[in-house]
């Protein structure tokens, strides 16, 4: 399927509804997965690869717009979907505590 920058866009802007995201964020998203999809040099690009590069680019964006959008992506069925998400997401943000084992 060809790359389609207003289906992203769209995709973006829904996760990003009510959140603290400028539009200009959303474009540069856009443009930077867009800039990815050229530089592979590949002609079609799947839907999955979009998605996932959507995902990578919302968590450093805005945790929220993350989970809304992985919800829909990902398919979440279940409120442990949720949480499995949003506790991989904790990991990832918290550094670990001094002397803390695992």
């Amino acid at each position: 399927m060809p790359y389609d920058r207003a289906k992203v866009i769209s995709g973006l802007s829904k996760a990003c509804v009510n959140r603290p995201v400028p539009a200009e964020d959303v474009e540069r998203v856009a443009d930077e997965i867009e800039a990815a999809v050229r530089a592979s040099g590949v002609a079609e690009v799947s839907t999955q690869e979009i998605g996932l590069a959507i995902l990578d680019r919302l968590r450093e964006l805005d945790d929220v717009a993350y989970v809304r959008f992985a919800s829909v992506y990902k398919d979440f069925q279940e409120l442990t979907d949720f949480e499995r998400e949003v506790g991989q997401l904790l990991q990832k943000r918290t550094p670990p505590k001094a002397g803390a084992t695992r």
